[in-house]
């Protein structure tokens, strides 16, 4: 399993360290479009309570629209790639308009990825963003349109503690389209727990024989939005 996610973010990391050229974005804005610079649009957003002063908060995932950044493409899948770069923004709501808490503009994944022309947009199948119970989760779907059966699916679970936007949690979920086989990872960072479920098929009652596993793990600090990469990612998916 762990093999399998490192590919899949291999794949995409070239894509998303290409993009460094992002715009600055003011730290308040009376609404959440004085957040999106010109010529970027909103692609994701969701909505909720993330400080516990019962103000609807909100997160959204906005995209460049630069028409240079959509190249033709002559290998395998579309025709045309889009690689223009996205920006994930957390707003706090005020009283009287919304703060910046926090930003990332390199963990997002573009919709396209130059480097491996089949693989899908890594947000368009889980809608990206929630808020759940007071806690943001990002999540991503990777799956290739050639070259692989293989499906995995991460979520990345933020609370807002100690001033900051931190990982609290990872879930990680991989499975054959073609065999029906299927692990599972859960890591908790809070109390430096993971279960591991290995032995599980979709497809296949007689087959599906999940097994779970529980160990610990050291970890130090917890990290935060800002700093996410897909570096750190991986090192998650390595514990």
């Amino acid at each position: 399993m762990r093999n399998i996610i490192g590919i899949l973010l291999l794949l995409i990391s070239v894509q998303l360290f290409a993009q460094s050229d992002h715009p600055q974005i003011p730290k308040t804005g009376i609404n959440i479009n004085a957040f999106v610079p010109k010529g970027w649009k909103i692609i994701y957003r969701a909505k909720g309570d993330l400080n516990k002063d019962h103000l609807p908060d909100e997160a959204i995932i906005i995209q460049n629209t630069n028409p240079k950044n959509i190249i033709k493409n002559d290998g395998m899948g579309s025709d045309k790639l889009n690689v223009n770069p996205r920006m994930l923004l957390v707003l706090f709501k005020t009283s009287g308009n919304y703060s910046l808490q926090a930003q990332n503009t390199n963990f997002i994944p573009t919709e396209n990825n130059e480097e491996n022309t089949c693989l899908a947009d890594p947000l368009e199948e889980t809608g990206a963003i929630n808020i759940k119970n007071g806690a943001l989760i990002l999540s991503y779907q990777y799956w290739l349109s050639c070259g692989s059966y293989w499906v995995n699916s991460v979520d990345y679970t933020f609370r807002f503690q100690n001033q900051k936007m931190e990982l609290i949690g990872f879930d990680s979920e991989n499975y054959s389209r073609s065999s029906g086989e299927q692990t599972i990872a859960s890591i908790n960072f809070s109390t430096r727990k993971k279960s591991e479920t290995s032995g599980g098929n979709m497809f296949s009652d007689k087959t599906n024989k999940p097994k779970i596993v529980w160990k610990k793990f050291n970890w130090g600090r917890l990290l935060t939005l800002d700093e996410m990469t897909e570096e750190l990612a991986q090192k998650l998916s390595e514990i």
